[in-house]
Formats: structure tokens, sequence, C-alpha cells
């Protein structure tokens, strides 16, 4: 019988199987030699068999033939025949939320740190930037708590709230104002979000550069040219959120969301705007953050319903999650087909624009309706780079190195002599079949051994999970009372969201036993 135990090695938490096969695979200590396995190294190179990596306290120090290679004869050595090895994903567009869309009301958004940071790490991601948050204290808090090794999870970049427009008038000192005091909380990027308007994201961008940090945006109000111009950093979600191919766009307005996604999904990716737009991304070094799995969970198709999602929700949002994805599965209705034509198109642009030289990016963005989850989404967002027509190399390089030289993570997101150790094990060879990504076996973060099935079963029934403790923390009541009251007389101020129809949709608050919970519609 397996017997699950928790223990603490080089000062992190590792979460272990002590059956005989599963610890045959998972060393006890950060030095160790993988042998016999396949190596896919996140450098878009072909996939190599049959070799040995050796770590030593959380470094690769060698990766060499497994015919050839000379190992110490005390080294815990694991043999991984049958297995690929590749490094772990870096999730580029991350969020430590869960958002619903239940049929027919509004829409939640629940604060799931810890569960998610769970997630993540099963599903072999080992390094996140959550890329707009609706608690960032509780994101900082956790990001706390796993540096200091007190919790399982990725290695964490934080980013700012979403930026958004303050007011009826552009008010660019504001902006700066906001993006200085999340510098100095911390935050390593900022995301502008759709209300932003030029002289804002100007501001935000000359304020975040001159403390060298990063910004990336879900805009709206300003298109991709524009927000290169003034020097962005980073765009969401590509081509179907890029306004400015809108006919009827008016400066610094943020227009319909489907009349924008239907004038672009009757553009060929050939067209001279569209390559223009490319050119001027390339040109100014600006990443585009590539979100399939959010695009494709609105299109009804069968592959949008991820099993793996309901077990995970806590019983209380079952149901919910049962009538929103019922509410999803029509494939002929209006929103439905025109998610569905800017997938394509967006498929089509991702290819183009790193034919062109652009720095593609992956992340989940586990937000919409309820259907993409932590680290099933980034593994469902590999599977559909692979069918858009990247080979499963160059998917897993876009899905890891480039994020982590995206990020500054020069000794991450490559398996090659002195890099750090962060290591994804899989059951299978995903360069021939991209579904055996979802096998993972062992994760390695910094050369700290993690079981996926043991991180999944802890956090299994708790995603959205009622808290009570903090109801009992005195004083707390009145606390959230207040900043629910304050959140939903600026929540317009602060951003403004697509709605499903159409019409701008406002961010409200709301309690839920001691959690603030922001109602919102869309991928973001």
């Amino acid at each position: 019988m397996a017997r699950a135990g928790i223990f603490t090695a080089a000062g992190a938490i590792v979460l272990v199987v002590t059956h005989s096969q599963a610890a045959a695979r998972r060393p006890s200590t950060t030095t160790f030699a993988l042998t016999h396995v396949r190596v896919i190294d996140g450098n878009g190179t072909k996939a190599q068999a049959d070799r040995t990596i050796v770590v030593e306290d959380g470094t690769i120090r060698r990766v060499e033939r497994s015919a050839t290679a000379a190992l110490p004869p005390a080294i815990d050595r694991i043999d991984l025949s049958g297995h690929t090895v590749m490094p772990g994903l870096v999730g580029m567009h991350e969020h430590l939320f869960y958002q619903m869309e239940p049929p027919g009301s509004e829409n939640v958004v629940v604060a799931v740190q810890s569960v998610f940071a769970k997630l993540y790490l099963a599903a072999g991601v080992t390094t996140i930037r959550t890329t707009g948050t609706v608690d960032f204290d509780g994101d900082a808090r956790l990001k706390r708590r796993i540096d200091e090794g007190n919790e399982p999870g990725p290695r964490i970049h934080l980013t700012s709230p979403y930026l958004g427009a303050v007011g009826a008038q552009p008010d660019p000192d504001a902006i700066t104002r906001i993006v200085e005091q999340f510098a100095d909380a911390g935050a390593t990027s900022f995301k502008a979000y759709t209300s932003l308007r030029s002289t804002e994201l100007n501001a935000a961008v000359k304020a975040a550069h001159a403390r060298g940090l990063q910004v990336t945006g879900h805009l709206c109000a300003v298109g991709f040219r524009e927000a290169a111009a003034i020097g962005i950093d980073n765009v969401e979600h590509g081509l179907p959120f890029d306004t400015e191919f809108y006919s009827a766009k008016r400066t610094d307005e943020c227009p319909n969301q489907w009349l924008v996604f239907d004038e672009i999904s009757r553009m060929d990716i050939g067209d001279a705007e569209i390559r223009e737009t490319i050119r001027q991304l390339v040109v100014h070094g600006v990443a585009v953050t590539s979100t399939l799995a959010v695009l494709e969970s609105y299109t009804g198709d069968d592959e949008a319903f991820d099993a793996r999602v309901e077990p995970m929700l806590a019983p209380r949002l079952r149901t919910v999650y049962e009538h929103a994805a019922d509410a999803k599965r029509d494939r002929n209705g209006r929103a439905n087909r025109l998610f569905a034509a800017a997938l394509q198109k967006e498929i089509e642009f991702e290819r183009a624009f790193v034919a062109a030289g652009g720095k593609l990016l992956a992340g989940a963005d586990p937000t919409g309706w309820g259907g993409v989850l932590a680290g099933f989404g980034d593994q469902r967002e590999i599977e559909l780079l692979v069918e858009a027509g990247f080979v499963p190399e160059q998917a897993i390089e876009i899905a890891t190195s480039n994020g982590a030289r995206f990020l500054g993570e020069r000794d991450r997101g490559t398996i090659e002599p002195g890099m750090r150790a962060d290591l994804l094990v899989v059951d299978g060879n995903p360069a021939m079949r991209i579904a055996d990504i979802r096998n993972v076996e062992t994760i390695f973060k910094d050369g700290v051994a993690y079981d996926p099935a043991r991180l999944q079963a802890d956090v299994e029934g708790r995603v959205g999970a009622l808290t009570f403790a903090p109801l009992f923390w005195p004083g707390i009541a009145v606390l959230m009372l207040l900043a629910a009251v304050l959140a939903k007389r600026i929540g317009s101020s602060q951003r403004q969201v697509f709605g499903v129809h159409g019409e701008a949709t406002h961010v409200d608050a709301a309690i839920d036993s001691g959690k603030v919970l922001n109602r919102i519609r869309g991928p973001v």
C-alpha cells in the first residue's frame, strides 16, 4: 500500500509517496543523476534520446549520453527509461484567483492562492507571472511563504492589480502614483487593462521602466501599434483583442468586443495592416502572450471541457460549473462562433508573428467562464500550440525558455550545464505525442522533488472552498465590509471590462465568508 508523507529537504517542503516504485524515481536529496531519459531541452532543438542529467545541489552540472556518462559511485541514480525530461513550465499569463460565469447572473472571482500554487506545481509549472490580481497582498504573502520554503508552489513574479482609467478624464499622474505604490510593494510588472488611455499607458510605462520593471497589457482603448510606440513590453491574448483594426474605433475608447472579433475574423492574416502591426511589434521588441486555452474554452468544442477541472472545485461550485459548462456547449451560438473564429485567427497570427522573429510567450489565463484551471490550462496551451502548427519542441520552448528569458531568469528555462534544476518528468514522449505532457510523474524545483499526485490530492475539492477562520479575527468583518463598500464606489474608476453581450461591465465586490469576490467577465 502506498503511504503519503511530507518531509523537508534543502529548506523546502517536499511531498513524496513512499511507494517503492514511486520512490525509485524521486531522489531524497538535491544531488542526483537522472539516467536513460529523453531530454527536450527548451531551446527548440530536437529531443535527445537516452541522456543522463547530473544535478548537484539544485544545479544542472552535466547532460550527456547515458552510454558514456561517468557517474560517482555513490550518487543517487534514478532510471527514467521511457520517460521525458523538459524544463519546468514558465506561465506568463497566470492568476491566483478563479473566475466563473454562472449563466443568467453576475460572475464571481475568488482568491485561491495556496490551492492554485499547488495545482500549478503539480502540472509542472515552476515559475509564474501573476499578470493581474484581485488580491495583491494575498499574492505577496503566498510568494513569501513559498520563497521561505514554508509552502509548495511555483516561483512567483508579482504583477500589480489591473491598471485602468481612474476617472472620466485621463490622469497620468494618478497612474504614476499607482505604479510607484505597487513597485514599492514588490510588483515586478504591471497590467494595463482595457480602459487605460494612451497618456495613462505612457505614464505607466515610464514609471515602470524608471524602476527597471515591465508593463504588459490586455488592451482595448489603446491599440497594439500605439502601445508598441509608447514602449509597452508585452501584449496579452493577441490579435483578436487589438482594437486598432476595428473600423469604428475612436481614440482612447474601448469598443464593443464582439464587433472587434467579427471584423478581425474576416481579415486575412496576410493583410498589409496586420503585417505592419507584426512588424512594429517585432521592431519594438514587444512580446505576445498566447492564451489559446481560454479562447478555446468559449468555442463549445469538446476538447474545451477538461474532465480534470470539476473534481478540483469545492462542492458548492460544482453545480454552478456544470450550468456554466452546459451554457457554453452550443457551438452554433453567436458568441461561440465568434470565439471560434477569433481562436483560428489568433493561431494564424501567432504563426506569422513567430515567423517574423517575434517573441511568443505562453500562459493559461484561468479566468473566463470557469473551464480553465491553473496548471491544466498551461498544459492545454502547449497542446494547442502544437495543433497550431508548432513542432512539440518549439511549443515547449515557447512555454519555458521564452518566458524565463523575458522575466530575466537567465539560469532557468533550459536543460544545460549551469542552469538551475527546474525540471518536469513525464511518462511518455511529448515529442511524438504532445498529450503525454499531462503524464506528470515528478517535478523538480531547484532540484527538490515534488509528487504531483499528492499535490493534486491535497487540493481536490478546495477551489472556492469557504474559509471561516478570518471571521474570528477581531475586526475583520468590519474591515471587509468597508473594503466592499469602497470597492463598489470606486470600481468603475478602477477597471472596465468586456461584457458577454458587448456592454461594458464594471468591477463590483461582495462578501463571501471573509473573502472579497470581484465580479468580472471574459478572459482577463
